[in-house]
C-alpha cells in the first residue's frame, strides 16, 4: 500500500514539474498571433489532409462516377448558358468561342463559390470533433478550401481540353494571368470562409445569406456577358471602375485572358495586372482581418454547438 502511495506521489511530482502548454485561443496579437496560428495548422497537416480526403469521399460515396460528378454542375450550367444566353438571347454573337469564354468564368466562380459556401458550414458540419477534440479550428474551413481546389483542378483540366478542341490552346504569354487570378480567388474565398464559418456558429442564417450572396456576385461578374458590353452601357467612369475593380470581376477577366485565346483582340480594362495586384493586397488584409475575427469567436464554439 505504501509503495502505491509513494508511486502516486512521485507521479504527481513529475506532473507538477511539467510545463503547461496553452491550447485554444492565443492571446498574442499582430504577427505573433498569425505566425502561431500558421504553426498550429502546420502541426496538424495530417489532420487537415484527412479532413480533405474525408470531405471528398463523403461527397461521392457509393456513386458510380465518383469525382466526375464534380463536373456535372459546371457542364450543365455551361450547356444552359450556351443555349439560353448564347443562342436564344444572342449573347454569343459578339463573343467568339463563347463556350470557352463561359467555361473559363464558370471555373473561376465555381472555385470561389465552393470555398465560401463549403467553408461557411464547415464548423457546424464538424460539430462532433469541435466539441470532443481540440485541433486548431482553422483546419475545418481550410479543409473546404482543399477540397474545392481539388475539384477546381478537375474542371481546369476540362477547360484546357476544351481550348485544344477548338484548336486555340492558351499558348500565349497572357496565360500567366491565371496566377494572380487564382490567388485572388483563394485569398478572398478563404477570408470569407473563415469569417462566415465563425459567424455561422452564432447565427445559423449566415449560411443561407451566403448562398444568396454568391448567386448575386456571380451575376455581378462578366461570366455570361462581356466586360466590353458593361463598359459600353455604363456611362459613369466611376461606376465602371467600381464594377471593374471588384476582385471577382478581375479574377474572371484574368481567367478569360489566360484561356480565351479568341479574345486576345478584345478590349480589356487598362492596367489589368496592376488592378489585380492591388486587389490581392487588399485581399490579404481582408484575410488577416477575417482570421482575427475567427480567432476571437472560436473560444465559445463548443458551447454554442
Amino acid at each position: 500500500m505504501s509503495s502505491l502511495n509513494t508511486e502516486a506521489a512521485a507521479r504527481m511530482r513529475r506532473l507538477a514539474g511539467m510545463p503547461l502548454v496553452p491550447i485554444g485561443t492565443s492571446m498574442a496579437r499582430g504577427p505573433r498571433s498569425v505566425w502561431g496560428a500558421i504553426r498550429g495548422v502546420l502541426a496538424q497537416h495530417e489532420m487537415l489532409g484527412l479532413l480533405v480526403r474525408r470531405d471528398l469521399k463523403a461527397r461521392y460515396k457509393d456513386s458510380a462516377l465518383g469525382f466526375f460528378w464534380s463536373l456535372a454542375r459546371p457542364l450543365v450550367q455551361l450547356a444552359i448558358y450556351f443555349v439560353v444566353m448564347g443562342q436564344f438571347l444572342g449573347a454569343a454573337r459578339g463573343i467568339p468561342d463563347f463556350a470557352v469564354y463561359v467555361f473559363a468564368g464558370l471555373t473561376a466562380m465555381g472555385l470561389f463559390t465552393e470555398i465560401v459556401v463549403g467553408g461557411t458550414g464547415s464548423i457546424l458540419a464538424n460539430a462532433g470533433l469541435v466539441k470532443k477534440v481540440y485541433v486548431p479550428r482553422e483546419v475545418f474551413p481550410l479543409a473546404s478550401v482543399g477540397s474545392a481546389l481539388f475539384n477546381f483542378g478537375i474542371q481546369l483540366i476540362v477547360l484546357l481540353l476544351a481550348t485544344f478542341l477548338v484548336l486555340k490552346p492558351p499558348l500565349h504569354w497572357e496565360f500567366f494571368y491565371v496566377v494572380p487570378a487564382l490567388l485572388l480567388l483563394v485569398a478572398y474565398g478563404t477570408a470569407f470562409a473563415l469569417l462566415f464559418s465563425a459567424l455561422n456558429v452564432y447565427l445559423r442564417d449566415v449560411q443561407y445569406l451566403v448562398e444568396v450572396g454568391t448567386m448575386l456576385v456571380f451575376w455581378a461578374s462578366p461570366v455570361v456577358y462581356s466586360w466590353t458590353m458593361v463598359s459600353s452601357l455604363v456611362q459613369s467612369p466611376l461606376l465602371l471602375d467600381i464594377y471593374t475593380n471588384n476582385p471577382l470581376t478581375l479574377a474572371v477577366l484574368g481567367f478569360q485572358r489566360a484561356f480565351w485565346v479568341a479574345g486576345d483582340s478584345v478590349p480589356y480594362p487598362d492596367f489589368l495586372l496592376l488592378r489585380m495586384l492591388v486587389a490581392l493586397v487588399v485581399g490579404l488584409v481582408l484575410l488577416f482581418v477575417g482570421h482575427r475575427v475567427f480567432r476571437r469567436l472560436q473560444g465559445n464554439f463548443a458551447q454554442e454547438l
